[in-house]
């Protein structure tokens, strides 16, 4: 599994770095989206456990937990 967030919905409220397990989501400070949000990201793919607790979380639906192809490379 692999969490991606839809920069575009993202407002940044940080929901979702509060309630992950593994303490892996952040609010990045490089980049703002169009709407002039610093948005969240994953900081370690392979930690995730894909619980999907951040996409419960976000009230914009912004987050999405997606398979990844194990036979990729």
């Amino acid at each position: 599994m692999k969490m991606n967030v839809i920069a575009e919905r993202c407002k940044g409220c940080g929901l979702c770095v509060s309630v992950c397990p593994k303490k892996i989501v952040k609010l990045q400070t490089e980049h703002r989206n169009s709407r002039g949000h610093f948005t969240a990201i994953c900081t370690d793919q392979n930690a995730c456990i894909s619980c999907a607790m951040c996409a419960t979380m976000c009230p914009d639906c912004a987050i999405v937990i997606e398979k990844m192809d194990v036979n990729k490379e």
